[in-house]
């Protein structure tokens, strides 16, 4: 019995990875200081919903409903931010065969293994909903919350990111990707999450006619958002009611039940990848014998090529898009991006969508593009210095003529014009947008103006406001100019892609969250919560579509105009003083970093 005790334990609470990362993680001021900027994000996210709490027994269980609201999305948004970046060493650990041939050979199981790295790398995600316990339990001395509506939440957060890890772990233990395929693995978990909720909203439908309640779709247990909204806001977004017993129980269970089928089939879904990845583990033997030999076919006599005046630029620019896997997959993001949002204007200019389900829908595609671009500058960025460092491409670059300077300008310029497409997108879609608007459906006989409410009165506001157009481009571009130097500096100073990719994402996100809340909380001030909105190209598209936002603003299109157009250049006047001073510093410490970790990866 005590052997067959020791096994199961052996299995996942003793498993030796288990042990080796949790304990090797712990001892990293990197994991510790994602750890404290949760917590801090999300004392600050429950500060700012508790401020102007009422005297009334009655106001203040308001108050603490409406903070375990805001505290609930901000906590699974934060998990479904972090949990792949923690998750994301799953996947890069299969690009190094040396790991897995070591681990191939120990007498550890094939479910040892799978498990090990799994539940060693999500018990960091756990540790952060387990710090994060007290400040739900704040909320209750208002009264309003239930116990629990507290651990359903909780629960919702970890069948989520235990599906994540699921995922990374099928993709590690098949060799399904390299180390590229962490950014593909990020993206496509944010764009997921936009779609699903954009479409489950264009599909919703009130319970009865008039009711201001709608009723759960068909993809409310597929996006932990929804089913969180339909435990915080079940008088907005209620399971769907049957009366009668025409449908089948998976029917009555996936739209009646939306929380419950939502970790039943997260846990199935983990379990089945789990399987899966313990079945093919083993056969990585053959996949590990053999060199690539990609670059063999290379020849020797091709016709010389031009290299721009900054040879690093050129580098950047031709190097990431050499093959046409990678030409191609940018091409069609370019194209079905700028294809779904011209078919929602041709939608709501036909009548099929209303302005309202519009706007939601614009609002999801402009904010998953943003968030594509600024995902992948960090990615490119952060993994820039560090790819070299690792490949032994840096040791040559050393030996040429070029300075220190003109690298990190060379590899900035590089990047921001690689990337020039993918900022165009968003740009694109908004600016369609306000051409619609400002042509009334390029001509379709119906004013698109909404009526929003500006105090206690309402303002007629265009349906996308068309300054904003002309805002997004420029601070979007400053952004992502330092979000890329943000990554260099840490892919610098780092000694491997992981690390420096990781770093370079907490730092945008320690600066940029704060500055978001900060746009959204000032929405009623005039003009300066417009101001404050623009600086964030995320918060600037959402008011663009969705100008409630900048409530205050809506009293005067001159003064909104004026307030949009000065916060988006003078925030890109700051960013760009920001990218000169972390040019500087780079430049001036860089010998000195790039010595100190020579010789390692």
């Amino acid at each position: 019995m005590a052997g067959l005790v020791d096994r199961l334990l052996r299995v996942l609470p003793l498993n030796p990875i288990v042990v080796r990362i949790v304990e090797g993680g712990s001892r990293r001021p990197r994991h510790l200081l994602i750890r404290s900027g949760y917590l801090a994000v999300m004392v600050l996210i429950l500060l700012i919903a508790l401020l102007g709490a009422g005297s009334t027994l009655r106001e203040l269980a308001q108050r603490g409903a409406s903070a375990f609201a805001i505290v609930s999305y901000g906590q699974v948004f934060l998990i479904c931010v972090l949990a792949p970046v923690f998750l994301g060493g799953v996947i890069a650990q299969e690009a190094n065969p040396n790991t897995w041939d070591v681990m191939l050979t120990t007498p550890l199981s094939s479910l040892q293994i799978v498990l090990g790295n799994l539940f060693g790398r999500l018990a960091f995600v756990f540790a952060l909903l387990a710090g994060s316990l007290p400040l739900f339990a704040v909320t209750q001395l208002f009264g309003g919350v239930p116990g629990s509506a507290i651990f359903e939440s909780y629960a919702i957060a970890a069948s989520s990111a235990l599906l994540m890890g699921s995922i990374a772990i099928t993709l590690s233990a098949t060799r399904s990707a390299g180390r590229r395929a962490v950014f593909v693995f990020y993206s496509s978990i944010v764009l997921y999450l936009f779609a699903t909720y954009a479409i489950d909203r264009s599909l919703r439908a009130p319970m009865a006619v008039g009711s201001a309640t709608d009723m759960t779709t068909i993809l409310t247990p597929l996006n932990p958002f929804l089913t969180l909204e339909v435990l915080i806001a079940p008088n907005q977004y209620a399971p769907r009611e049957f009366a009668g017993t025409g449908h089948l129980s998976i029917v009555r269970a996936w739209m009646g039940s939306p929380i419950a089928t939502q970790l039943v089939v997260s846990t199935l879904l983990s379990v089945a990848f789990i399987v899966y990845s313990t079945l093919r583990v083993r056969w990585l033997g053959a996949a590990l014998v053999g060199g690539s030999g990609k670059d063999s076919s290379a020849t020797s006599d091709r016709p010389p090529r031009h290299v721009s005046h900054n040879p690093i630029a050129w580098r950047e620019v031709h190097l990431r898009g050499q093959t046409l896997g990678r030409r191609a997959a940018r091409w069609i993001f370019l194209g079905a991006a700028l294809a779904v949002g011209l078919g929602v204007l041709l939608l709501t200019r036909g009548g099929t969508l209303s302005f309202s389900q519009s706007r939601m829908a614009l609002a999801a595609i402009l904010g998953a593009e943003i968030l594509v671009v600024v995902l992948a500058a960090l990615n490119m960025s952060a993994s820039s210095v560090s790819r070299e460092r690792e490949d032994k491409s840096l040791d040559i670059l050393l030996t040429t003529p070029i300075q220190p300077g003109a690298y990190i300008s060379g590899k900035l310029r590089g990047l921001i014009q690689y990337l020039a497409p993918l900022i165009a997108v968003p740009s694109v879609t908004l600016a369609l947008a306000a051409t619609f608007s400002m042509t009334n459906g390029l001509g379709s006989g119906v004013p698109w103006t909404v009526q929003e409410r500006f105090g206690t009165g309402m303002a007629a506001v265009p349906f996308v406001l068309p300054e904003a157009a002309v805002a997004l481009p420029i601070v979007l571009t400053a952004f992502t100019a330092l979000c890329v130097m943000v990554g260099l500096g840490w892919s610098v100073k780092s000694r491997g892609t992981i690390g420096s990719v990781l770093a370079a994402a907490g730092v945008v996100m320690v600066f940029a969250l704060p500055m978001g809340l900060c746009g959204a909380a000032s929405s009623t001030v005039p003009y300066f919560g417009a101001v404050v909105s623009a600086a964030i190209p995320l918060n600037l598209a959402l008011a663009a579509v969705e100008p409630s936002m900048i409530e205050g603003s809506l009293g005067s299109a001159q003064g909104r105009t004026l307030s949009i157009l000065l916060g988006a250049i003078g925030a890109s006047l700051i960013y760009g003083a920001v990218v000169y001073g972390l040019h500087a510093n780079i430049k001036s410490n860089f010998m000195s970093r790039v010595r100190r970790l020579a010789g390692t990866s």
